[in-house]
């Protein structure tokens, strides 16, 4: 195992304020200069460029030009429908009928009828009155907890909630309340003791958690969210399509689907799309139109992705997206690495984390797995804990077994060299 040159100043946080009588930019030099010496970061695959169309194997240019192929196991795209004929003919459709862009925000003249029918469907799809689509999956988050929270509210948090909800909660103004990742006593002990003139109250939690795979404990969020008096809202960015008995998500896999009040979730994973949205009463959607700043200043979501989207939840509303066949693969591979040796936590979905626990064996790992290969995800600070860093794997339905089991030899190969795990006897 080669030596990894180190430094105590390749730390992310040490980029982000400007130190005393240092001009505004020179913190961009700073990080310059550590990103182009010999110092791993575990930046050295980030703005890689894809020269394929997502599929199980993708050809990439590496930052120094190398291309090769990969398999790839970094996409959010699970079901990788994107890819879809009949997606792919809806949004052709959509182009030819609509054009390119919508040119102006949803308020004013930015959607047509396109955008009406897939709020409808949405809204069906969670057996809900009404939806709302945003442009994006982060501006979904800061638009419905901005317009709906504020100074004289209480939000309570999972410690492992999406950036997006984190930063849509300290913008809203509202007190903020974090409990460890799925500590329902912690969260209890929380819910005690807020104030009885704080009516306002929200507790938001991942459905699927983005770095660990697992699913929020939703029945007893909310069993104590009517015990004391709170709303629910659930993100299942990556939960959508995917968990669930017909694949509506986390509340489903719980049969708590009529006891959540925000149904928030991506367009971007596994409907493969971009945007966001949120289903729940009609009152309220109309209430978030009027005050979700990221909807009501954003240009409305462009006419072939919404075209391609009502198809996607066509296909997911008859559970025709290929979902069994991705779990399948998942526990494949989940299985693989479990009996190899590796901590994969409690992933419950498509979401692998592999546990890696040191940064510098992280880094060197996720650079030889990409080029011997192997496109999978460097997952450390800020997203999680330095002492809990990690590779994270994406399933896509696509792969097939034989890459799968490729994927797998490589990486223990890797983990026994790098001593994560022991070679077996």
């Amino acid at each position: 195992m080669s030596t990894i040159k180190t430094s105590t100043n390749t730390k992310f946080e040490n980029f982000i304020e400007t130190k005393e009588n240092e001009d505004l930019f020179e913190k961009t030099k700073r990080l310059n200069n550590i990103l182009k010496s010999n110092v791993l970061t575990g930046n050295e695959a980030l703005g890689m460029i894809s020269l394929s169309k997502l599929s199980s194997m993708v050809k990439i240019k590496e930052k120094d030009g190398f291309c090769h192929d990969v398999i790839m196991l970094g996409t959010n795209s699970y079901l990788n429908i994107a890819n879809h004929p009949r997606v792919i003919t809806t949004a052709k459709k959509a182009l030819e009928k609509y054009g390119l862009g919508m040119g102006a925000v949803s308020n004013y003249a930015g959607i047509c009828d396109l955008h009406k029918t897939l709020e409808a469907k949405i809204a069906n799809f969670y057996n809900c009155e009404d939806s709302i689509v945003f442009p994006s999956g982060y501006g979904t988050n800061i638009g419905v907890i901005t317009a709906l929270c504020n100074k004289n509210d209480i939000i309570i948090n999972d410690s492992a909630n999406h950036a997006s909800i984190m930063d849509g909660c300290r913008l809203s103004g509202a007190q903020i309340k974090i409990y460890p990742h799925n500590n329902m006593k912690y969260l209890e002990r929380i819910l005690d003791n807020i104030p009885d003139n704080i009516s306002g109250r929200l507790i938001i939690t991942d459905g699927v958690f983005s770095m660990d795979g697992d699913i929020a404990h939703l029945d007893k969020i909310c069993s104590l969210a009517q015990k004391y008096k709170c709303r629910v809202m659930v993100d299942d960015a990556h939960g959508i399509g995917i968990v669930g008995k017909t694949g509506r998500g986390s509340a489903q896999y719980h049969n708590v689907q009529e006891k959540i009040d925000l149904n928030v979730a991506m367009l971007s994973k596994a409907p493969g799309g971009i945007g966001g949205f949120c289903a729940t009463k009609r009152e309220i959607i109309q209430y978030l139109r009027l005050y979700a700043r990221t909807y009501f200043f954003s240009t409305a979501l462009n006419a072939p992705t919404v075209g391609g989207l009502i198809e996607v939840f066509n296909l997911l509303e008859m559970d025709m997206a290929g979902r069994q066949e991705l779990l399948l693969k998942t526990k494949y591979l989940k299985e693989k690495l479990l009996h190899a040796g590796f901590n994969i936590g409690n992933s419950q979905s498509a979401i692998i984390p592999v546990m890696i626990y040191d940064e510098e064996k992280l880094f060197k790992l996720y650079k030889e797995l990409r080029y011997e290969g192997i496109y999978v995800n460097v997952v450390t600070y800020p997203a999680v804990r330095r002492k809990e860093c990690r590779l994270r794997l994406c399933v896509m339905k696509d792969l097939a077994y034989c890459e799968l089991d490729r994927a797998a030899q490589i990486i223990i190969k890797k983990g026994i060299e790098y001593g994560i795990i022991k070679k077996s006897p």
